[in-house]
Order: structure tokens, then C-alpha cells, then sequence
């Protein structure tokens, strides 16, 4: 199954350097998510040929215009493409409020059912609970209410033993039945296949966090601990560190330092300050502290 994450705005604040504001897609096997929707977000989904019609659920991590004023567009395409399938909003309290003005003033009535689920920023809350995956919202410290994103995969199925299955001939049950990683057994009990015998080892649950704008904080750490694949802000390097304190924003150094510590696989960078037109100095200094450190490129797809 498909798990990875495709960057379509990296930027902080404003655009610059052909870099735009925060937006990504989240596949997860058939599933697209949309997390955060920046300005440029409708014509980043156009360039990298994303099928915005899988889109039936989009995360918005807080009310600073560059991780939303997109979403009105998104939700107005959505509409005039004679959209009928539900769309999902979640996101911070008030957020609903804005989507209802605008759709009240501009006399618009959706084609297709939109919902909206509050997160909560004071606590882990599970958002979402699929077949295939989970999605859960966690603090971040800003300077309003924040949260940060967590996807996880749900246990696959065991792949079985070509060569024990051309041996025997099992039933489809027999089969079905050890892809869960469940032993076969007969009427009383007793064991006719071993799922060990029968299966490889179960995969390891693939993880995901996205951290979007907040200052340094460890505590951060009990939400993200050993993802496969973290995404944390980077706004600005050591040499601005007072500038990120004052605006509860994060250095390359210290996003690194989280991912040292919360014992991630990979680390993205992302949301660069306007100030960087070149971020190889970001690279660096986030790799010395964490050597798989790695810039979040726009257009680019990350496998989890």
C-alpha cells in the first residue's frame, strides 16, 4: 500500500523563490489527504498533476493565513466541478465560521455535504479512524492555537510463503485467516496451520507527524516519537534564533534536535522564511545535529 507525502507549498509566510505557502497531500493506499492549504494550493494541485477529486478530507493545523486562505478556493472548485461526494474539514474552532460567511455572503449552497470536526489544542485527539489508517491532531505551541498531524497506517496483512502455498492446498478461509496472522485451526481448537509457518513476519506500522508552526518544544516529543518520516518547521537558522523565540518559530538546529531526540527515521524540513532565497545552509545545520535531515522540495514525493 502506498503511504507517502507529496510537498506542494513550502514556504512560510509570503511566496518567494518560486516557493509558496504550506500545503501538502498525504496518500495513504486510495486515499488522498490535503494537510494545510495555503494561497497557491489550487494551482500546485493543477501543476503536479494531483486528482484533487480523491480529496475527501483536508487538515488545517491553524488560523494564520499562509495554512488556510486557500481552502475557500479549493472548497469554491470543488463545487463548480459539480462535486457530490462528502468533503471532511478539520480543524481549529472558528474556522467554521469563516467557511459559512464567505459561502453566506457569496450566496453559494454547496453541491456536495461539507463537515466540519473541531481539533482540540490542548491534547491528542484521534480525528479520523479508517479501515487502512488512523489520523490524530496534537499540540503545538504558537501563537495561537495549533496543532500538528499524525497518520497512522493500520497492520497490514501478512504476506504468505509462495513455496508453503503451492505445498498445500488451502481453503480461501485457511488463507484469509493467516494473512491476519491467526493460526488455522479445526472445530476443536486444534492448530492445522501456523500462521508463523505459513506467513513472514508482520510489517512494522507506518508513521507520519507534521509538525507546522511551532517554537521549540520537547514536549512535543511523547507525540511523534519514532515516525518514519517527520515533518517540522524550520523557519529560520541559529544566527535568527531571537527572531524565532519572538515569533514561536523554530531554527533548522532546534527542528533537528526534536527529531534527534523524539529517535525519528527522516526528517523534512519546510516552512522557510522568505529571508533564505538559497537553503542549503538550513540543510546543513539541521544535519549536523541529525544526519538524515532532508529539505521538503515542492513537486516532490517522499515515501513512508
Amino acid at each position: 500500500m502506498e503511504f507517502s507525502v507529496t510537498i506542494l507549498g513550502s514556504n512560510s509566510a509570503v511566496p518567494a523563490h518560486d516557493r509558496h505557502q504550506t500545503s501538502q497531500i498525504v496518500t495513504i493506499g486510495s486515499e488522498l489527504l490535503m494537510v494545510d492549504c495555503g494561497e497557491a494550493t489550487q494551482i500546485q494541485l493543477q501543476r503536479y498533476k494531483v486528482k484533487s477529486s480523491r480529496i475527501n478530507h483536508i487538515f488545517i493545523s491553524h488560523l494564520h493565513g499562509d495554512h488556510y486562505l486557500g481552502l475557500m478556493g479549493v472548497i469554491s472548485t470543488f463545487h463548480l466541478n459539480k462535486r457530490q461526494a462528502p468533503l471532511t474539514i478539520y480543524g481549529p474552532r472558528g474556522l467554521d465560521e469563516i467557511i459559512t460567511t464567505q459561502l453566506r455572503y457569496g450566496n453559494t449552497r454547496l453541491c456536495y455535504p461539507l463537515q466540519f470536526v473541531p481539533t482540540n489544542p490542548e491534547q491528542q485527539s484521534l480525528l479520523l479512524d479508517t479501515k487502512r489508517f488512523e489520523a490524530f491532531s496534537f499540540p503545538l505551541q504558537h501563537r495561537l492555537p495549533c496543532t500538528g498531524f499524525y497518520f497512522r497506517e493500520k497492520e497490514r496483512p501478512r504476506n504468505l510463503i509462495k513455496e508453503k502455498l503451492l505445498e498445500n492446498k488451502l481453503s480461501i478461509e485457511a488463507i484469509n485467516t493467516l494473512k491476519k496472522g491467526k493460526d488455522f485451526m479445526d472445530s476443536k481448537g486444534h492448530v492445522i496451520y501456523a500462521a508463523d509457518d505459513f506467513a513472514y513476519p508482520r510489517q512494522p506500522r507506518r508513521k507520519y507527524a507534521f509538525c507546522s508552526d511551532t517554537k521549540f518544544d520537547p514536549d512535543l516529543i511523547q507525540y511523534i516519537r519514532g515516525v518514519d518520516l517527520l515533518y517540522h518547521e524550520a523557519t529560520f537558522m541559529e544566527t535568527e534564533l531571537d527572531r524565532a523565540i519572538d515569533t514561536y518559530h523554530c531554527t533548522a538546529k532546534q527542528a533537528a534536535t526534536i527529531a534527534l531526540e523524539a529517535d525519528v527515521k527522516k526528517l523534512l524540513l519546510g516552512h522557510y522564511s522568505s529571508r533564505y532565497a538559497e537553503l542549503d545552509a538550513l540543510h546543513m545545520e539541521a544535519e549536523s545535529v541529525f544526519t538524515n535531515s532532508h529539505l521538503s522540495i515542492e513537486g516532490e514525493t517522499y515515501s513512508i
